[in-house]
């Protein structure tokens, strides 16, 4: 049995409508299917895609956090170089 939605399910749109090498959308992160096919789509679908988007930005966010340097404490460690002085 389908949960009634009492809301309708915004589209995730951000208006940066760009796809990354895998075709997702760089602002909602949805494919290229689901962006045409989002007003036929039922609200389940709808609340559907909206969870895989979340799952897709995470993945896609944690792997851009792994890829760069910890540029934190390098900064962190040049800002205390300011400060000490040689006496």
């Amino acid at each position: 049995m389908e949960q009634i939605e009492i809301f309708t399910i915004p589209s995730p749109c951000k208006g940066i409508c760009e796809v990354n090498n895998r075709g997702y959308c760089k602002g909602c992160f949805r494919s290229r299917e689901e962006r045409f096919c989002w007003n036929q789509m039922t609200e389940h679908q709808k609340r559907m895609v909206v969870d895989l988007c979340q799952r897709r930005k995470k993945r896609i966010m944690a792997k851009k956090q792994a890829q760069q340097p910890d540029n934190a404490t390098e900064s962190q460690d040049k800002q205390d170089d300011l400060f000490k002085f040689d006496i």
